[in-house]
């Protein structure tokens, strides 16, 4: 508009965006409490996802370990276990499932696989683990305002939710980055190196598969990362969550409705327009990173080149592509910054492809009356504002090492159309 106001309709969602001139130099930081300094042993044990307090989660599905050649995952670890290996990230249930184990036995007759029932009847039949496992149920019960001292029967009915549920944790191993000397220095996506960052990404990946092949129902996983409370984070420890359901979801259903007329459609309005609105802000041989048009908060999206439309799929290679620049996103962003990461991929039952992909989004603002009222969204940052400030902090995070040394920036990408390989019918 003449007078500066950027008008934007984001061409996947339909969603309308304003961003009004003179907000965009705004802090992104929220102002919070003063930071204090840590007390001794405060690095492992501040919080349920710390290293200290493995039996405050329910019992661990998986864990990535380091070994001297590499490193490994390890499955179905017992209480006694768990102190042997030193987890960098951990898998575990959801305390409290967003789509319950009830959900799926009531409504569609679900079983658990065989070996996740074999490994709760182990679990169950030692002292630790039962043990384990009761105080785990009765911390729920209690949160939820029931009745906890109840007999042991009625109290491991609720034992299959933390087995073969559909609602798990990828928990990190650091709530605070290494040498830590106060409260504010917690250590999120981007304090982690490249290389820990994609094994991040790749052991979700891995649980990822895992609850699409266990969960024979489920249409769906949604793959989540809330960063700190402002974004509905429940603890300040870097942690993804995924969660297995019934539905595609509305983003994908109306993105589908699109895709059938338009196969294309991620180039054409994705990575194509990009380029032609100068919003590419980094790539790689496997992934490319824009500023988003047209989303509620400041948003990024890192888009995979890969022809694969799912994650599981992707190969090491592709998916290091897509871990390093959404781990520069990150990074760039700051630790400061309350964000929420969302992934999106090919529902298993779509018949059409569809690029993986993944918003980052800056949660600085609050949604009110207005956007209540209108469905329009107002915006301090634009897209142009997202992309200035992220490349000129990748140039120094690069220059200082910080983030991996194969990104290109901005003017270093060679604009081309059709970049991202998902779609079988373009000629190559």
């Amino acid at each position: 508009m003449a007078d500066g106001t950027l008008k934007q309709v984001n061409p996947f969602s339909g969603t309308e965006v304003w961003t009004v001139p003179g907000r965009g130099n705004r802090p992104l930081r929220a102002a919070g409490a003063p930071p204090v300094p840590l007390l001794p042993g405060a690095s492992a044990d501040t919080c349920n996802f710390c290293e200290a307090r493995k039996l405050r989660t329910p019992p661990e599905k998986s864990r990535l370990v380091a070994t001297g050649e590499g490193y490994e995952i390890l499955r179905d670890a017992m209480p006694e276990e768990l102190d042997t290996t030193v987890a960098e990230f951990r898998r575990v249930p959801n305390l409290f499932e967003i789509v319950s184990y009830d959900y799926w036995q009531k409504n569609y007759g679900y079983e658990m696989p065989d070996t996740r029932r074999e490994h709760m009847e182990r679990y169950l039949a030692d002292p630790a683990g039962r043990e384990h496992v009761l105080a785990t149920v009765r911390t729920r019960l209690t949160a939820a305002g029931l009745e906890a001292d109840l007999p042991e029967p009625e109290l491991l009915q609720y034992a299959p939710a933390y087995f073969g549920g559909g609602h798990d944790v990828i928990i990190a191993r650091r709530h605070f980055v290494e040498g830590a000397q106060r409260s504010d220095q917690i250590a999120g996506s981007g304090s982690l190196t490249p290389e820990e960052h994609f094994r991040f990404i790749a052991f979700t990946v891995d649980s990822l598969r895992d609850l699409v092949e266990q969960h024979t129902y489920a249409r769906y996983v949604v793959v989540f990362q809330n960063w700190l409370s402002p974004a509905g984070a429940s603890f300040e420890h870097l942690h993804k969550q995924l969660v297995a359901i019934d539905e595609r979801g509305v983003n994908a259903e109306t993105e589908t409705a699109k895709l059938r007329q338009n196969v294309n459609l991620y180039n054409d309005w994705g990575v194509n327009h990009a380029f032609y609105q100068n919003l590419v802000i980094a790539e790689n041989e496997h992934a490319i990173l824009t500023a988003g048009v047209g989303h509620r908060y400041p948003t990024m999206t890192v888009y995979s080149k890969s022809r694969a439309s799912e994650p599981w799929l992707h190969t090491a290679e592709e998916v290091r592509g897509v871990s390093d620049l959404l781990h520069a996103a990150h990074a760039a962003t700051g630790a400061e910054v309350a964000t929420n990461e969302e992934w999106h991929y090919r529902p298993v039952d779509l018949d059409v492809p569809m690029p993986w992909r993944i918003n980052l989004k800056w949660r600085i603002s609050t949604l009110a009356g207005f956007e209540g009222g209108t469905q329009i969204y107002v915006n301090t940052l634009s897209p142009f504002d997202v992309r200035d400030r992220v490349t000129a902090s990748l140039r120094t995070l690069r220059s200082g090492g910080t983030v991996s040394a194969s990104l290109r920036i901005a003017e270093e990408c060679t604009p081309a159309p059709n970049l991202l390989l998902y779609n079988p019918n373009l000629e190559r």
